[in-house]
């Protein structure tokens, strides 16, 4: 399987996963010009914007699949996020509380795993 069907297989179990836990999903692959976000989604308290990371065991050598989400591309989800934010109420739609989360997936032979963290990326002034 090619690494873009993969990865487009995961966000499409990743979307079903969250819209079995109760979010609405709002948009699948958000852009923002360069910028890009897998799934934004809402629940009672939250704007989530979601990044999907799939894995296989042939691809499970590059370690836990959020850890692949730091540095610059954590920066870029939270440019994105608050771009989604600024247009979202500049069209006068409401917002809630932003929070970015991963969800790794791993395909093993069989079903998907889920792995869903929460407000696994936070901006720097955010944090003590």
């Amino acid at each position: 399987m090619k690494r873009t069907e993969l990865g487009r297989r995961g966000e499409d179990e990743a979307a079903k996963y969250l819209e079995k836990c109760g979010y609405t999903v709002l948009f699948r692959n958000y852009r923002a010009g360069r910028l890009e976000t897998d799934i934004v989604c809402e629940d009672e308290d939250h704007t989530v914007f979601v990044e999907v990371k799939t894995r296989t065991p042939a691809s499970d050598k590059y370690g836990r699949p959020a850890a692949a989400v730091v540095g610059k591309k954590s920066e870029n989800l939270i440019r994105c996020a608050e771009a989604y934010l600024r247009a979202a109420r500049a069209e006068g739609r409401k917002t809630k509380r932003p929070r970015i989360d991963v969800i790794e997936v791993y395909y093993d032979g069989g079903a998907a795993k889920i792995n869903h963290i929460k407000n696994a990326v936070i901006k720097k002034e955010d944090t003590p």
